[in-house]
């Protein structure tokens, strides 16, 4: 059993896909949302979209983060990890703009108090007027914010995002076919919007990053920050604090230049999740029919691309041939996801299953389409490739190929 499973998380939420299986599956399946008839407007041009989601347990790294150095502002970042969340899965069916944002706080008020609301309200709202100056405008409606100490140790920051979309502009991953190619936009790095580096960790696997790279000292000084009936040997088991510093070399994605940035354990776990949407609105709105599909590599990482594969039919219902996704280009993995193996001595197989490992979202596409889309992504300073391939295959198969292993899924 891997340490993901012992800390009772499931990369690829099983149990959670056997529970929804019965429900309706929308009227694009392979979509990457759910999408529905337009509900709300009885227009059959429109369709209706609504996404929940949230920082995960990144809440409890910022908490712990907070308590230690007292920088009550790493809450905005939280903030902005359960909009770009709900945000860039919204993006991956076509959306990016008009939406409406509900957000849900669960606090224990007796650790959390009313300044964290602020900033987790504020910081949403920061975030708003800096993607509407990009065009994208979100619409932020409140929400909920509850006290509920009884279930909730610290604090769980969710949100709803809704959109009303014209169907004809939906990205369904329909096209995706057989000689796509895949082009991946880097998670890390300090694209031009970002204020500083991105360690590109993204708002998934944070429960193995946060016990797989912190040490002992949380799990005696900070009860609340965990599941007490855990095992000891899956319970913080890294050699690190938050505040131990580390020295990385960055590269620009355009200019070709490096540099030296000295920054903290607790930095790079806390990087806010990265949008693309300042690049997607342009792609989106002047080449919308040259995308084939769009993948955000969030929960189970780089595997996630399987789930959302049409399948191909010949003859009969049952289909008798597959999509095989070959990744054999991806980026070398940042140092993040580099200290969380150091620590954990986890496998490959796993670590690209729970973590997106600088990647975080995929275009598929035409070949002859690919420059132009890493060029849109490169104005924005954030690193792009091809990453790798679809092929035709007698059964659905995801292949990753490194320096020096073939992974399969």
């Amino acid at each position: 059993m891997s340490l993901y499973s012992k800390r009772g998380v499931s990369a690829q939420k099983e149990e959670v896909h056997a529970a929804v299986k019965n429900l309706n599956q929308g009227i694009f399946p392979h979509a990457f949302c759910k999408i529905f008839p337009d509900f709300l407007g009885g227009d059959e041009v429109f369709v209706n979209i609504m996404h929940a989601d949230g920082a995960g347990t990144k809440s409890i790294l910022a908490y712990l983060y907070w308590k230690e150095t007292g920088d009550i502002s790493v809450w905005k970042g939280i903030a902005q990890d359960a909009i770009v969340m709900n945000l860039d899965d919204l993006l991956c069916v076509g959306v990016y703009d008009n939406i409406v944002f509900n957000s849900t706080i669960d606090r224990n008020k007796n650790l959390i108090p009313g300044e964290i609301l602020e900033q987790i309200i504020t910081g949403s709202q920061e975030l708003f007027e800096q993607l509407k100056g990009f065009g994208i405008k979100i619409h932020y409606l409140g929400g909920e914010t509850a006290d509920v100490g009884d279930v909730v140790r610290t604090i769980a920051v969710n949100g709803t995002m809704t959109s009303r979309w014209p169907k004809q502009k939906i990205i369904s991953n329909e096209k995706i076919q057989a000689g796509d190619v895949i082009v991946g936009f880097a998670s890390y790095g300090q694209s031009t919007y970002e204020t500083a580096y991105n360690s590109g960790i993204g708002s998934n696997g944070l429960t193995s990053a946060r016990h797989d790279v912190l040490s002992k000292f949380y799990a005696e000084n900070y009860k609340e920050s965990f599941d007490n009936d855990l095992p000891d040997d899956v319970v913080y088991i890294g050699k690190q604090k938050l505040t131990d510093e580390i020295k990385l070399t960055t590269h620009h994605s355009s200019a070709g230049r490096s540099a030296q940035l000295t920054t903290t354990i607790g930095q790079l776990l806390l990087s806010p999740t990265r949008t693309y949407a300042p690049v997607m609105k342009g792609l989106l709105e002047n080449h919308f029919d040259k995308i084939h599909g769009l993948i955000h590599c969030s929960g189970g990482g780089q595997t996630k691309c399987m789930k959302y594969m049409p399948e191909l039919v010949s003859e009969g219902s049952k289909p008798s041939r597959h999509l095989k996704v070959i990744k054999d280009n991806l980026f070398e993995p940042p140092e993040i996801f580099n200290i969380i193996k150091q620590n954990s001595g986890s496998s490959n197989k796993e670590m690209y299953e729970v973590f997106n490992m600088g990647c975080r979202l995929e275009i598929y596409c035409d070949a002859a389409d690919a420059d132009f889309m890493i060029a849109a992504a490169n104005e924005f300073g954030i690193a792009a490739q091809v990453i790798g391939r679809v092929e035709e295959a007698d059964k659905k198969e995801l292949v990753i190929r490194l320096k020096d292993a073939e992974i399969k899924y």
